[in-house]
């Protein structure tokens, strides 16, 4: 991982801002929804893709009773 050279202090309310140069270059844009987690002891940000429950792909997608299946899955699934 490439160090940047930016700090920032968090606010009293938790937050931080993040810097247009890291949100341009992720492509991260106002109202994006982000994933937030623990990988060891790093707090990792990460642009939220939705993705397939089972395989995890993240074309085609339809919603079914609030989780993402892609429709090779669907298919899969009508088979049996």
């Amino acid at each position: 991982m490439k160090a940047t050279g930016i700090i920032r202090k968090v606010d009293d309310l938790g937050r931080i801002v993040l810097p247009i140069e890291l949100r341009r270059t992720l492509d991260i844009m106002e109202r994006d929804e982000l994933e937030i987690y623990m990988e060891d002891d790093h707090i990792v940000l990460r642009k939220y893709e939705p993705a397939c429950i089972f395989c995890g792909s993240s074309q085609k997608l339809v919603i079914h009773q609030g989780k993402n299946i892609c429709q090779e899955c669907v298919r899969k699934l009508t088979q049996h």
